[in-house]
């Protein structure tokens, strides 16, 4: 099979295309990617040789281009990732989040529709469910929780979702849609809460915490997540959502003390800030469901994955110093610097 993996070149989407590369020996990857702040191309460096991979620097918003690059390819398989996904920046600039998460997303199903396709796979977010409050550890987001949104990222998401259901029922595309929890693992863009304080502890800079860090999140390690999005891509059932969670619930004050214990940096680093507007309390998937559909369970317990990426992270400086010494600088001082 031909498949294009859109936003290949950020965090998921290019752990995925290692994944299936390695997996899928007979298949062809196409990764498209604007690369925009979150998107490094020296991400794909052990790839850009490989006969069975492309690279295509391209807008999902950009119909003609899209369309073109379907003539050329005739893919079997999309799978979506490319997204605008960090809550803070769609505080702060709603607009963009739209424009590629809804209009991207409705350009690609165009260019399915016009040329043919065997599977459109939307890549979304546990977020899209809201969030559960803090003392009923016994409640879940399950597949047919009401979706009920809380900032512009996850309003953008929760919107493109519909609109894939909506050509799936309109149209006849065949439609697969997975909502994940927190990912973590190797080549995560350092603004997000595990690498931001990896990289801030071993330059022994403050920790940033929101509030008071009791904010709950269920954590899968990447690799997992990958796993989950192929056995969907092979056996999961056309016009279904896929709930893919880790059952890592843990609170963001702990896995900082994490890190810290794990660096041998003291826990008077951590620095707490303003909290974000509107922040969700806590997330939880229930995966009941692709676990009795495909098998799926995940296989990566928190303490061996916060391990390993901590460990991804000290091994491979050179990537993410890059990238906090470059724009992104500009950016963290703007969110945090004054809070």
């Amino acid at each position: 099979m031909t498949i294009i993996v859109t936003g290949g070149a950020g965090f998921i989407g290019s752990n995925f295309i290692f994944y299936m590369l390695k997996q899928h020996p007979d298949d062809r990857i196409v990764c498209l990617d604007s690369l925009t702040y979150a998107g490094n191309l020296s991400t794909l460096a052990p790839v850009m040789d490989n006969p069975r991979f492309r690279f295509v620097k391209l807008d999902i918003c950009d119909r003609p281009g899209v369309y073109q690059l379907f003539e050329e390819e005739h893919p079997d398989v999309i799978v979506n990732f490319a997204a605008e996904s960090h809550v803070d920046r769609s505080i702060d600039n709603p607009e963009i989040f739209l424009q590629t998460n809804i209009i991207g997303t409705s350009v690609l199903m165009d260019a399915c529709r016009k040329y043919g396709i065997q599977r459109y796979h939307q890549v979304s977010t546990d977020e899209v469910y809201g969030d559960l409050p803090l003392d009923r550890p016994d409640l879940f987001f399950h597949e047919d929780t009401p979706i009920h949104t809380s900032s512009p990222y996850s309003t953008s998401k929760a919107s493109a979702d519909l609109l894939v259901m909506a050509y799936h029922r309109t149209y006849g595309l065949p439609v697969t849609i997975s909502r994940c929890s927190n990912n973590y693992g190797p080549y995560q863009f350092p603004e997000k809460l595990i690498p931001l304080m990896i990289a801030n502890a071993l330059s022994d800079k403050p920790l940033p915490v929101y509030g008071e860090g009791l904010n709950v999140r269920d954590w899968l390690y990447v690799e997992d997540h990958c796993k989950a999005i192929d056995l969907i891509l092979q056996k999961g059932t056309v016009g279904e959502v896929y709930n893919i969670g880790g059952h890592n619930e843990m609170k963001n004050i702990d896995i900082v003390k994490l890190i810290c214990e794990y660096l041998g940096k003291p826990e008077s680093l951590i620095t707490h800030v303003t909290d974000r507007k509107g922040h969700d309390m806590r997330y939880a998937i229930d995966p009941t469901k692709i676990h009795n559909e495909l098998g799926w369970l995940p296989e990566t317990m928190f303490k061996d994955g916060i391990r390993l990426t901590i460990q991804w992270y000290l091994d491979n400086k050179d990537w993410w110093e890059n990238i906090v010494n470059g724009e992104y600088r500009n950016y963290y001082e703007k969110m945090y610097g004054n809070r």
